[in-house]
């Protein structure tokens, strides 16, 4: 009996050893601070991957979720940046409407074509000649357009310390004696001074009524009162290239000066303007041609093409003089186009044999 009951004892004991290896212990608390994640299946109703703190609740922007890991004030305070929109303009900017249908950029960023390259050896002929275009001719007409003028181009590189303006005058001590060599420069302020037309204002005593002094005053300067321009250029033979071609080196925008007592004088030029340097902006700029307004020809263009009408005033020669020197009325139109002749006859004879 004493037996029975000791071996009922050893077997309840033995299975509480046993029951207690096959129990599972609970997994420790894990610490402040630290951060478990728990792998869920895809039937669960929690995302896989969720981060959880203890004590913090997550922070969700989407699908993603944000652990903090910073004190209380912090999280609300990054709970309120994310929360908030941020608040920006969604209105489109209103462009103006373009003037066609494609934007014209191929002359405001030309540049001028160069020349090529000349030796005094090689030239074997030059003669240089003085012109003057008549912009009331029918063929020049465009140089005057209301949309866009030669000489309000030229004005405004001036005064944009653009292009330097030279002055007119004779300047023997200097070699200038027709004041067309590029000497002196002129400051803006007086070139433009030279365009305007100037009067003559009196002072006189008011007791006795005698004239007093007198002075010019500079008027406002009228661009439609440009009708003509001056171009001084040089015809040359270049032997290496076989190429007889005229290259302008001055142009000049003529004015019809005023003196008190004896009326309007003939056309002088205002300034000159060393086209060389003016190339660079009137290559920039557009010019208006009454037959197709998508020819894309610029100022420098037409000017390198001769798409313009103009007569000889004068050539060079030994004595210096102008045409209307020595010949008078229709008679400087036919000594024009002699001279002009002469220039295509000494090209023509060089090819005879």
């Amino acid at each position: 009996m004493k037996k029975g009951i000791l071996l009922i004892v050893l077997l309840a004991f033995a299975g509480q050893v046993v029951f207690g290896q096959t129990t599972t212990k609970p997994k420790p608390k894990p610490k402040a601070g630290t951060a478990s994640t728990k792998a869920v299946g895809t039937t669960g109703k929690k995302p896989v991957g969720k981060t959880t703190v203890k004590g913090k609740k997550p922070l969700v922007k989407g699908n993603t979720t944000t652990v903090a890991t910073k004190p209380d004030s912090t999280a609300k305070t990054s709970i309120a940046l994310t929360s908030i929109p941020l608040r920006r303009d969604t209105t489109p900017a209103k462009d103006a409407p373009l003037d066609g249908f494609y934007v014209k950029t191929n002359t405001f960023s030309a540049r001028p074509t160069p020349y090529a390259p000349l030796r005094e050896a090689d030239v074997v002929y030059e003669k240089t000649i003085w012109r003057e275009i008549d912009l009331r001719d029918r063929v020049n007409t465009y140089l005057m357009s209301p949309k866009k003028r030669l000489i309000d181009v030229l004005v405004n590189a001036i005064k944009n310390d653009e292009l330097t303006a030279y002055d007119p005058t004779s300047n023997p001590a200097k070699e200038d004696v027709n004041g067309d060599r590029f000497k002196t420069p002129l400051t803006k302020e007086a070139a433009m001074a030279k365009l305007a037309d100037s009067s003559l204002v009196k002072k006189f005593d008011p007791n006795t009524g005698a004239e007093i002094s007198a002075h010019m005053v500079a008027g406002e300067f009228n661009p439609d009162s440009i009708l003509k321009f001056r171009i001084k250029e040089v015809w040359m033979f270049d032997k290496q290239r076989s190429v007889f071609e005229p290259r302008i080196l001055g142009i000049a925008p003529m004015v019809k000066p005023r003196i008190a007592g004896a009326g309007e004088n003939d056309y002088q030029p205002a300034f000159w303007l060393y086209y060389p340097e003016a190339r660079k902006i009137l290559a920039t700029e557009a010019a208006e041609l009454k037959h197709n307004d998508a020819t894309g020809l610029s100022f420098d263009q037409v000017f390198l093409k001769r798409i313009f009408y103009s007569y000889i005033v004068k050539e060079s020669n030994e004595k210096d003089e102008r045409i209307k020197d020595y010949a008078n009325g229709i008679d400087k139109l036919y000594e024009a186009e002699r001279i002009k002749k002469s220039l295509m006859d000494w090209e023509l004879s060089l090819w005879q044999y």
